[in-house]
């Protein structure tokens, strides 16, 4: 995906675009906190949220995209890639408004693009078992369900998901 160019090839409205994005910008940050408002409002304590915070995703060196319409930031997705053949998705969002428009898809296809130029072979993922709609989307984009991994092992609210990569 070039960054910049508009995304109507891939399902999303034509005036949208995905572009990476800093976690310093306050846009980034706004839908950061949305993200973690809407989680918190779902039902989950404290926790059984495991999102990065703004300090965590710039210390992991999170790559972010966001997805504008009419100039407005209306989508955010990140993707840590450790280096070893796997990695995570992480604060995956749409805000209300857009959902369902192809959106989504423009940020996941983003970051599995990126994932797979820098070698990634198994892309994961944990959400909350509450976020159904979410847990669709990923399924429609190839994730199934595995064992808990990594923080999520305790976790009774955390799904986990992966999806094979393969080099293009």
């Amino acid at each position: 995906m070039v960054p910049g160019v508009p995304v109507s090839d891939r399902g999303a409205p034509s005036d949208v675009q995905v572009v990476p994005v800093h976690v310093g910008e306050p846009e980034v940050l706004a839908l950061v906190d949305a993200l973690t408002a809407e989680l918190a409002g779902g039902g989950y304590r404290a926790e059984e949220t495991f999102g990065y915070s703004p300090e965590q995703l710039a210390a992991s060196d999170v790559h972010l995209v966001g997805a504008r319409s009419a100039g407005e930031l209306v989508g955010l997705g990140g993707v840590e890639v450790p280096g070893d053949g796997t990695a995570e998705l992480k604060r995956f969002f749409v805000v209300p408004a857009c959902r369902g428009t192809g959106t989504a898809d423009a940020i996941m296809t983003a970051l599995v693009d990126h994932a797979v130029a820098h070698g990634v072979r198994l892309l994961r993922l944990e959400t909350g078992d509450q976020q159904h709609a979410a847990i669709r989307f990923y399924r429609r984009h190839g994730f199934v369900e595995v064992p808990r991994f990594g923080p999520y092992v305790v976790s009774a609210t955390s799904v986990c998901m992966a999806r094979e990569l393969s080099p293009s």
